[in-house]
């Protein structure tokens, strides 16, 4: 197994909260996660109809045959949220040790825990794997992405169009399935399932239709209004239709950052999937050689660089502040990481050849922010100081 950087904080938390609600997309790991961090723990899969019927129609039995263990791993909580009301009293007493709930649908089961756990558990997320992971070295604490002398230097063995093309679905690296085929099989099972557990969508052809044109605007502004327009549904239905996608870990809303500049600011959220190899299925991207004359191939690496920061804060613990900036005439940065007392300006390069004014957009927030230097990842090989700015590599940014 490869090690996940998550399994220090969901240690150190198991000795503190009564419960931990372990969340993440399908796949990204979190049952092994869990299971590999405490195996003494009690394993019960609400998957297995027999559980989770006695779960749903005798909670109370259910929780009293779990008396005295010293911890339980309740995996895919969602499928018995009714439970959360009696866990609620049963980690009051301590009958128990922690419990461990996992979880793949963020804002149902997030509603749930703010409602009958509150001040009881802990979230923690667990996405696919970073490259960090992936290379089997130490991933960067969020504060070392500012430093040059934190990164990494080992090269990886695959290239940028190959990690693009697979993703980072743990189960495509372990078992070392078709990532196509593979792939294909984890959105028809989301379409199919976990959908219709969320809400009720009528026709899952338009739905599908909706996902496909979302992955043709990552890494863009959100314009609902255009996207259920092109979708063939209102915006009130876009808009509901973008939340079930968040909710099931397909993809991430970024927001703008705001500063007083003075400047008239872009207020529109932009729209990144959870996972690269994700977005180039539903590009119908079917070869990794294809990737590299692709029009949208700027937007697929875009989109990495920002999985692989939200993953260097959510893997120890932290929810991650990313933002992006942008003004009326269009200048902007790709991503702002807020520190509170600092900010790190990112700009992503999908080319190995660096332009003269490349660096354009991280002087210009510079000279307007009075910060003192940004980073920008590109698509070569080599990590190194140019002026005020630190270049790194698509490898060393997790």
């Amino acid at each position: 197994m490869i090690p996940r950087t998550l399994e220090a904080t969901l240690r150190r938390h198991a000795a503190t909260f009564p419960a931990i609600f372990l969340t993440g997309p399908r796949q990204s790991g979190k049952t092994t996660l869990a299971r590999v961090a405490f195996p003494e723990y009690r394993y019960i899969s609400l998957e297995d109809l027999q559980n989770r019927d006695e779960a749903s129609s005798d909670p109370r039995g259910f929780l009293r045959r779990l008396e005295g263990e010293p911890g339980v791993i309740l995996d895919e909580i969602q499928r018995a949220p009714d439970l959360m009301a009696y866990l609620q009293g049963f980690l009051d007493q301590r009958l128990a040790g922690p419990f461990i709930l996992t979880g793949s649908e963020q804002l149902l089961m997030s509603q749930h825990i703010s409602q009958t756990l509150a001040g009881r558990a802990a979230v923690l997320e667990l996405l696919p794997f970073s490259l960090a992971e992936l290379a089997r070295r130490p991933a960067l604490e969020p504060e070392q992405l500012g430093y040059l002398e934190a990164a990494p230097r080992e090269w990886p063995s695959v290239s940028l169009d190959e990690i693009l093309f697979k993703g980072l679905f743990p189960p495509i690296h372990d078992r070392g399935p078709d990532p196509s085929a593979w792939l294909d099989g984890y959105v028809r099972t989301y379409l199919e399932r976990d959908v219709r557990s969320v809400a009720t969508v009528g026709d899952l052809d338009a739905f599908a239709r909706f996902v496909g044109l979302c992955a043709g605007r990552a890494g863009q502004l959100l314009n609902l209004s255009s996207l259920g327009s092109d979708a063939g549904v209102t915006h009130t239905t876009a808009r509901r239709w973008l939340s079930i996608l968040r909710a099931g870990y397909v993809l991430d809303v970024m927001q703008p950052h705001f500063e007083n500049f003075s400047k008239r600011l872009v207020k529109t959220p932009k729209l990144y999937f959870t996972d690269p190899g994700l977005l180039c299925r539903l590009l119908g991207i079917r070869r990794a050689e294809d990737i590299h004359l692709h029009p949208l191939r700027g937007s697929i690496v875009e989109n990495l660089v920002y999985c692989e920061l939200r993953k260097v804060f959510l893997h120890h613990g932290q929810r991650a502040p990313l933002y992006f900036w942008r003004d009326g005439h269009g200048r902007e940065v790709d991503f702002l990481v807020d520190y509170g007392t600092r900010r790190l300006a990112v700009e992503v390069k999908a080319g190995e050849t660096l332009a003269a004014d490349a660096f354009k957009g991280l002087d210009f927030y510079a000279g307007l922010s009075g910060e003192a230097g940004g980073m920008l990842v590109w698509g070569g090989s080599d990590s190194y100081a140019r002026g005020s700015h630190q270049v790194r590599a698509w490898w060393a940014c997790s």
